[in-house]
């Protein structure tokens, strides 16, 4: 087995290059395309992502599972991978000849639709779950980055003006499916040629959909805010406000999250075993991880929204920061979620809790949105997503509070929401005195991460205590 830290890393890695490059394109793109721009991307993005939920169909869950299942014998492997992809490449297929229905029926953003098909097709061609089963995230990193590297030339390089938003959706969508291509390329080493015979790709139909239904419910609520402000509103330039604010609020979440990719295939591993206290000793330690990183992130995104927003986006985007300092405590929220759902429900074969919970989320985010937006626009849809997300961590937690204890999970909590309170009121004290700019907005991440760090080693956390001990043997070694 790959070590866990060694995957973490190379996922976290590759998850914030995938949050900090739109970060870094941001302030070019945010100015160029301005809000109608950047909103018109965003709207019809969101309604792609529902054609390009229903072509995955789920195989990248139940493959990435089954892959972990089956990590010593390759013969297993070669019938599940083939099986999984074949599955999901009728499923593209279909879903693709829809979606070209729709788009060539669309009068405002025929163009753009017709250019997201692309997404459906990169859909069809996914196989990282073949490397995540096996654990291999390195090379899902080291072939996506060139990719993302090559994105961002393209970007500066070709994006220029207004009229060039047709050129940077077909650039987003063409670097997305060569990425999938890429991954190919190393196929060969972990699975053999299909057998046509002992290939029967329909039969594991019902499980597939069965992880499916949790994947469309979780974003379809995660894209629902987007589409609603687009139909409520009339507005994409409320589209485009709350696009930048989920730009900045997800790239904090890259950190809480990138662990549940790794933990996955590793807890399949011991389920497979059976090896019931190792899952709890991994799950507990995850709960941790996931407060460690979330209540910061959440608190820090807050109290720097108001010197960052102004001179990052530049003019006509102040209505960020409110978006921003409300859509942060998603942070906390999916950070739990994840890894009680996405962990623990889905290698022990119980996705029809972790659908049942993902659903009341989607069916609070409707009417919440629907309740909200008419009346604060960008802002009710943020509030709804919050909502919504914290539904969906205590529905989880109340679903397995029979095998593992919601008081010591909860209570793993009180020494990162002490040092959280604590750094957020320095940050606030620090926002009242600095004017928005590059400076003081690096000076407030640095005095928070300062001040959360001191008052972690004060209370005797133990990642950051494992973190310094790792630094003094490599200084010692040297």
């Amino acid at each position: 087995m790959q070590s866990i830290k060694k995957n973490y890393a190379y996922n976290l890695f590759y998850q914030l290059l995938t949050a900090f490059i739109p970060l870094v394109t941001a302030p070019y793109l945010s100015r160029v395309l301005e809000p109608e721009g950047i909103g018109a991307f965003s709207y019809t993005s969101s309604v792609v992502t529902y054609f390009t939920l229903f072509a995955a169909l789920g195989t990248a869950n139940f493959g990435q599972r089954e892959i972990s299942y089956c990590q010593q014998d390759r013969e297993r492997r070669t019938v599940v991978f083939w099986e999984t992809k074949i599955l999901g490449i009728v499923s593209m297929l279909v879903c693709l000849a829809v979606y070209l229905v729709f788009a060539f029926h669309s009068q405002a953003y025929r163009v753009l639709y017709l250019i997201l098909s692309l997404n459906i097709i990169s859909v069809g061609l996914d196989v990282t779950w073949l490397f995540q089963g096996m654990e291999e995230f390195g090379k899902i990193v080291f072939r996506n980055t060139v990719v993302k590297i090559l994105n961002v030339v393209f970007i500066f390089a070709c994006i220029h003006q207004k009229e060039d938003l047709t050129l940077y959706v077909l650039g987003m969508a063409g670097f997305s499916l060569v990425g999938q291509v890429a991954m190919w390329f190393g196929i060969p080493r972990y699975v053999g040629l299909p057998d046509g015979k002992k290939l029967h790709p329909f039969r594991n139909l019902r499980t597939v959909l069965s992880l499916f239904a949790p994947t469309i419910a979780i974003s379809i609520y995660t894209v629902l805010d987007k589409t609603m402000l687009g139909v409520l509103t009339r507005s994409v330039a409320e589209n485009g406000v709350y696009e930048q604010a989920t730009k900045i609020s997800h790239f904090g979440l890259m950190f809480v999250t990138s662990l549940g990719t790794v933990m996955v295939p590793r807890i399949g591993a011991y389920v497979a075993a059976k090896e019931k206290e190792q899952i709890h000793h991994a799950m507990y330690r995850s709960y941790q991880f996931a407060w460690f990183l979330g209540i910061p992130i959440s608190f820090g995104l807050s109290g720097i929204a108001g010197n960052l927003v102004p001179w990052f986006f530049g003019q006509g985007y102040d209505k960020v920061i409110s978006l921003l300092q409300t859509l942060c405590w998603v942070n906390v929220a999916v950070g739990i979620s994840n890894v009680t759902g996405i962990q623990y429900l889905v290698p022990t074969k119980r996705q029809n809790l972790l659908t049942l919970t993902v659903t009341i989320g989607a069916v609070v985010n409707f009417f919440c949105n629907a309740l909200l937006i008419p009346r604060w626009y960008a802002l009710g849809a943020a509030i709804g997503s919050v909502i919504a997300e914290v539904c969906v961590t205590v529905s989880q937690l109340v679903c397995v509070r029979k095998e593992l204890s919601i008081k010591e999970i909860l209570r793993s909590s009180v020494r990162y929401w002490i040092a959280g309170i604590v750094m957020a009121v320095v940050l606030w004290w620090e926002n009242k005195v600095f004017t928005p700019s590059l400076i003081h907005t690096l000076i407030m991440i640095i005095s928070g991460m300062v001040v959360y760090g001191l008052l972690m080693i004060i209370m005797q956390d133990t990642f950051v205590w494992q973190g310094i001990g790792v630094i003094k043997k490599k200084l010692s070694q040297r």
